[in-house]
C-alpha cells in the first residue's frame, strides 16, 4: 500500500509541475494543429510509441484528424503516410534515440512542422523540432529510476491537454462526440431517436367504443402494459394495464363500459423524431413506463421504458 500511494504521489507531482512548462510553445502549438489542412501524425518509439497511439485515439475521437506512425517502421517504409500538410507530434524522453535521429531530418526534408514532446529540450529532437513541449520530469516512480512511468505520463497528460485546448478551439460539443461513438452510451443518448427504436409490428389501439374485453385482450397481445384509444385517427387517450386493475377494484361489471369510459385523457407523446433521451427524460419525469408515439396528429405507436434500458441509455 505504501508503494503504491508512494507511486501516485510521485505520478501526480509530476503532472502537477507541468503547468510550469505551458508556455507560448504550447499555444503555438496549438494553433499550429488547429490552422492546419492536413492531419496530425504523432510518432515514437518504445513506450513513447504506446502513448502516442493513445493520443491519436483521442484526437480522432475529439475532432482531430490524427495518425499514429511508428518511428521504427516510419524509416523502413511508412514515411509515405505522411503527406503535405500535416503536422508531426514526434514523441520522446530523451530526444537522442537513433531512430528519432534518422526520422526527424527527413521529416523537415519534407517539409512538414514537427512539434516535439521531449523531457530534454536540449536534445537533438528538442533543437530540430519547430516547437519543443517540455515534459521534464525529475525522477520516474519506478525505484530504480529506469522503468517509464513519470515520463510517459507526462506525455500522455500533455497530449490530452493539447486535445482539450483544440475541443474548445473548435467549438466541440457533446453531440459532435456522440457522432464519433454512436456504438457507447452517449452516443446512443445523443443520436439514437424515437424512431429507431419504434416497433411498429406492436402498434396497440383500440377504438373509443371498443368493449373492454377487446381493451384487455389488445393490451396482452401487444405486450406493452398499455394501448392507445383512436377516434378520427387521432389519440384521444389511453388505456394502462394498471387502469385495468384500478376498474376490476371499483366495478362489479364490465358490462356496457367501453374504452372511453376508462381511458386517460390528453395521454403523454412524443414525436418519432425527437432524441431516446428525451423520452427516456419524459419518462422519468412523470413517473411513467410508456408514452404514445405520434406525428402530425397521427398514431405512429408506443415507445416503452424497458426498450430504451435494454439499449443501456440511462
Amino acid at each position: 500500500m505504501q508503494s503504491a500511494k508512494k507511486s501516485l504521489i510521485s505520478q501526480s507531482q509530476s503532472i502537477a509541475k507541468l503547468t510550469d512548462f505551458i508556455d507560448d510553445n504550447f499555444v503555438n502549438a496549438t494553433e499550429l494543429i488547429f490552422k492546419s489542412n492536413g492531419r496530425l501524425i504523432v510518432t515514437g518509439i518504445g513506450k513513447s510509441a504506446i502513448i502516442a497511439q493513445k493520443i491519436v485515439a483521442t484526437m480522432n475521437s475529439t475532432g482531430t484528424p490524427s495518425m499514429f506512425l511508428h518511428a521504427s517502421e516510419a524509416i523502413h517504409g511508412d514515411l509515405g503516410m505522411v503527406q503535405d500538410g500535416d503536422v508531426v507530434i514526434c514523441i520522446s524522453k530523451s530526444g537522442n534515440s537513433p531512430e528519432i535521429k534518422v526520422l526527424v531530418p527527413l521529416l523537415k526534408r519534407f517539409g512538414n512542422k514537427l512539434i516535439g514532446i521531449t523531457g530534454n529540450t536540449t536534445s537533438f529532437l528538442g533543437k530540430e523540432s519547430d516547437i519543443t513541449l517540455n515534459t521534464f520530469v525529475e525522477a520516474e516512480a519506478c525505484p530504480n529510476n529506469l522503468a517509464p512511468t513519470n515520463s510517459t505520463t507526462a506525455q500522455l497528460v500533455m497530449g490530452d491537454a493539447l486535445a482539450i485546448c483544440l475541443m474548445e478551439m473548435r467549438d466541440f460539443k457533446a453531440e459532435d462526440f456522440a457522432k464519433y461513438h454512436p456504438g457507447g452510451a452517449l452516443g446512443k443518448k445523443l443520436l439514437l431517436r424515437v424512431q429507431d427504436m419504434l416497433d411498429t409490428s406492436r402498434k396497440p389501439f383500440v377504438n373509443s367504443d371498443s368493449s373492454i374485453k377487446n381493451v384487455i385482450v389488445e393490451i396482452s397481445e401487444k405486450r406493452l402494459g398499455v394501448t392507445a384509444v383512436i377516434e378520427d385517427d387521432k389519440v384521444i387517450g389511453i388505456i394502462t394495464d394498471g387502469d385495468i386493475r384500478r376498474m376490476l377494484n371499483k366495478t362489479e361489471t364490465i358490462a356496457g363500459l367501453t374504452a372511453k369510459d376508462i381511458m386517460t385523457v390528453n395521454p403523454k407523446t412524443i414525436k418519432p423524431t425527437d432524441r431516446v433521451e428525451d423520452a427516456l427524460n419524459l419518462l422519468e419525469d412523470f413517473s411513467i413506463t410508456q408514452l404514445v408515439v405520434v406525428e402530425n396528429g397521427a398514431y405512429k405507436g408506443v415507445i416503452h421504458l424497458h426498450d430504451i434500458l435494454k439499449e443501456g441509455i440511462v
